[in-house]
């Protein structure tokens, strides 16, 4: 017995030795039903925490601790709601957390001012916090997959953006701040209730190279009568061409605009 006890100690010694030099803790599908304490203890060590598909229910307020941490990733547990707390993680650049039972975001996201991909796809959300405009580095946000109507108009905020996923709500319109989105290159709408998109969207988007909206009330030749709409398809047209001429391989979705006829 006490050999044993002393092979899982020396486990466990191993194992926090190896997360705290290499800033990495990997325990997916670990059969975790609650958030490891000892992950709590290396405070300053982790950078990147991945605990995907597990049963997770709760994070600890104590996670404020891991302040060095860039990357957090939750997908596929059962995480209800984020600690409040969550805003003091100042270093954290990704965060997923899709496949879970959240319904709601705390206000204090928007304090993640380094956070550039957010990916909180398949869970119960709503709506989505005004702050999150505050987010001026966010290069991808993806709420795919939940219970939306509306997107906030602070979204519009959120400058450095460059991929908005949202397919799979019941969204009736977008902001009109969304044409404030200069860097946006694509922007997937797929299977909501959209009958029109803001007027602006293709003249003063002049990055955006895709965009997806079937499933969608709005037609392909409203669509083409938006103002901007030849300059989009040239900008959509040259990217094709560049995937084709670099040998890539894309889908036949690709190669349409993203509206049903």
């Amino acid at each position: 017995m006490g050999c044993c006890s002393s092979k899982s100690a020396d486990t466990t010694a191993s194992r926090l030795a190896r997360w705290r030099s290499t800033g990495i803790v990997a325990l997916r599908d670990s059969k975790l039903k609650t958030f490891p304490d000892e992950v709590l203890d290396l405070e300053r060590s982790v950078r990147t925490l991945d605990l995907t598909c597990n049963k997770i229910v709760e994070i600890p307020v104590e996670i404020n601790k891991l302040t060095n941490l860039q990357r957090l990733i939750l997908a596929e547990n059962l995480i209800e709601r984020l600690p409040v707390n969550l805003g003091l993680l100042q270093s954290v650049k990704v965060m997923t957390l899709d496949k879970n039972r959240m319904t709601t975001l705390p206000d204090e996201l928007g304090q993640l001012v380094k956070l550039e991909r957010l990916s909180v796809s398949s869970n119960s959300l709503v709506s989505l916090p005004g702050t999150i405009g505050s987010l001026r580095n966010l290069v991808l946000l993806n709420v795919s997959s939940n219970n939306l109507k509306i997107l906030p108009e602070s979204i519009g905020n959120c400058f450095s953006l460059e991929e908005l996923q949202a397919n799979d709500n019941t969204i009736e319109e977008l902001p009109a701040s969304v044409c404030s989105l200069v860097h946006l290159k694509s922007l997937c709408l797929n299977n909501n209730n959209l009958k029109q998109i803001p007027p602006n969207l293709l003249r003063e988007c002049k990055s955006l190279q895709n965009i997806s909206l079937h499933g969608n009330p709005i037609s392909m030749d409203q669509f083409q009568q938006i103002e901007g709409f030849q300059e989009f398809e040239d900008r959509r047209k040259k990217k094709v061409d560049k995937q084709i001429d670099s040998n890539v391989i894309i889908s036949s979705n690709g190669l349409d605009v993203g509206v049903d006829h």
